[in-house]
This record gives C-alpha cells, sequence and structure tokens, in this order.
C-alpha cells in the first residue's frame, strides 16, 4: 500500500489514539505484538506485528472488546483478504462496500459489524 502521510503525522495520530484511552496492547515478553484502538463501537485501528501473525494476538484484542461492547464496526481495504478471512471468522458480516473515496488512500474498501447475540 502506497503510504500517504508522513511518519509524524502517523506517530501524532497513534499519540492521540492513546492519549484519549482508546488503545488496548498486546505484549509478549515485554515487547508490543499488537494493538486494537476503539472509538466506543468503531475499531479505528487492528495491527498486529508480522512476527506475532496466526498466534492468537489478534483475535484476544478482538475478544476484549467484544467482552466491552455489545456491537462493533470497522473498515478493511478490499484487497487484504487475509483480513477478510479474519473477521468473518471472528464473526462480523459484511454491510457494504465502497469504492473509496471516504478514505484517506482512496482504495476501495469493506464494512464489516458485528453484534453480540442475546
Amino acid at each position: 500500500m502506497p503510504r500517504i502521510h508522513k511518519r509524524e503525522d502517523e506517530q501524532a495520530f497513534a499519540a492521540d489514539l492513546v492519549a484519549r484511552g482508546w488503545v488496548t496492547v498486546a505484549r509478549r515478553r515485554g515487547e508490543v505484538v499488537g494493538f486494537l484502538a476503539r472509538d466506543g463501537a468503531e475499531v479505528v485501528a487492528l495491527y498486529v506485528a508480522h512476527s506475532a501473525r496466526g498466534q492468537g494476538v489478534g483475535t484476544a484484542l478482538l475478544a476484549r472488546a467484544k467482552r466491552r461492547s455489545p456491537r462493533l464496526a470497522l473498515w478493511t481495504f478490499q484487497f487484504n483478504r487475509a483480513a477478510q478471512a479474519f473477521y468473518a471468522a471472528q464473526g462480523f458480516r459484511e454491510v457494504a462496500r465502497t469504492g473509496g473515496a471516504g478514505n484517506d488512500e482512496k482504495l476501495p474498501d469493506i464494512r464489516y459489524q458485528w453484534e453480540r447475540h442475546r
């Protein structure tokens, strides 16, 4: 994916997420291996280090978010097939697709939602 934001802008964005208390961090042996940031029901970001993928880190981060909210929603890019498979396996359902006009990258994306079953 092309870099469209300067590194300092990305760092400021991340610092803002942390300052708002939106971030849950996953650590392994003292090293950060992933994080999930959310604003209420909106998952703003979910990242897992390449070295930790496939080891349950993303699942654990989402499980914690699910315990704290009866519903979650997020966007992912259409080209990111691994994310699509992951979210489907986590019980999210696709609710919309766009051509990307609403995101900074201008790349086609998909909206997913999850709701706790009563």
